[in-house]
């Protein structure tokens, strides 16, 4: 893989190192500062990681909003500190409850949709400046605040008497360590994440990102599936289409009216802008939809290169 190239990595995390150790060892193989990820796996999780390479960081803070899933397991019997295997017991062991494929269906309908649960007090949420797991680690309160977050699906399986696999489709900033716990508590027994895989972010998937260990040892040998041009990256809101003249004005910072316009646009919400051969040239904002004339305003709020438009032809 080229270093000098801009554009979208995926990673699949091993256990043990931080997203933030995947990054750092990127940057070091592909000589690059300029590198993010697109959502934090727990050091003891794996799978899928977006990286943004180059100029595509710019594009970060929109990627951040694709739904995600993850393949994992929950131990009952008991909660942790951290709502995961790393922590120590909240309390005694109980005894876990037998469990049915009705009681399995009820819980999966009582956690899908939209749902309120508090971050772990581990985490890396922050408050004041702070992160949730520096308080915790100094024996301070941690503020919980609930918040809002959906599943659009949930599979849940019986395994062992006292595990239950899933699949949850979620959206971004659901805590999985969270609905491990709150579906202990609501068995009774206590519960807590035994084991987590991130299997996909919106559009792409595990099977094809390279290993950490290649990127970090072999980046001449990272895969082209596993890279995703800046031009072809897929965001996760309506696309419009622009013509080479709307296109010039778009880049020199003007409002555009884009006819046969087919989306979802909601004023004040982001749209991509592609140009005729589809490629990706910015992000605008909705400023007005005229659905009956199929006709959508938009003004550039970030541009990704310095595109001369060509001639109208």
């Amino acid at each position: 893989m080229s270093p000098s190239r801009s554009g979208f990595l995926l990673v699949d995390k091993p256990a043990g190192p931080t997203s933030h150790d995947v990054v750092q060892a990127a940057r070091r193989a592909l000589k690059e500062r300029r590198i993010g990820h697109t959502g934090t796996l727990d050091p003891a999780a794996t799978g899928l990681l977006l990286l943004c390479i180059g100029k595509a960081t710019r594009l970060q803070q929109y990627l951040l909003a694709w739904e995600k899933t993850y393949h994992g397991e929950i131990r009952l019997g008991w909660g942790t500190t951290t709502y995961d295997a790393e922590g120590e017991p909240l309390a005694a062991a109980r005894p876990v409850p037998e469990l049915s494929e009705s009681v399995i269906a009820e819980l999966a309908a009582r956690f899908s949709g939209e749902i309120e649960q508090l971050p772990p007090p581990y985490s890396a949420k922050k408050t004041g400046g702070r992160k949730f797991y520096e308080l915790a680690r100094a024996g301070e309160e941690v503020p919980l605040q609930p918040k809002r977050v959906t599943v659009q699906s949930m599979a849940l399986t019986i395994g062992q008497p006292d595990r239950i696999g899933f699949a949850v489709t979620c959206s971004s900033g659901t805590y999985l360590r969270s609905l491990a716990h709150d579906i202990g508590e609501t068995l009774g027994c206590g519960g807590h994440l035994a084991s987590l895989r991130r299997v996909r972010i919106g559009p792409w998937l595990v099977e094809d990102a390279v290993s950490a260990e290649t990127l970090a040892n072999r980046p001449d040998d990272v895969p082209a599936g596993a890279f995703i041009s800046l031009a072809s990256a897929i965001l996760p809101f309506p696309e419009v289409t622009l013509n080479p003249t709307a296109m010039d004005h778009f880049v020199h910072g003007q409002e555009v009216a884009v006819r046969e316009a087919d989306g979802n646009y909601v004023p004040g919400s982001p749209v991509a802008v592609r140009d005729r051969s589809g490629d990706l040239v910015g992000v605008g904002v909705t400023l007005a939809f005229l659905p009956r004339a199929r006709t959508v305003n938009v003004a550039p709020r970030m541009v990704l290169a310095d595109v001369e438009a060509p001639a109208e032809t």
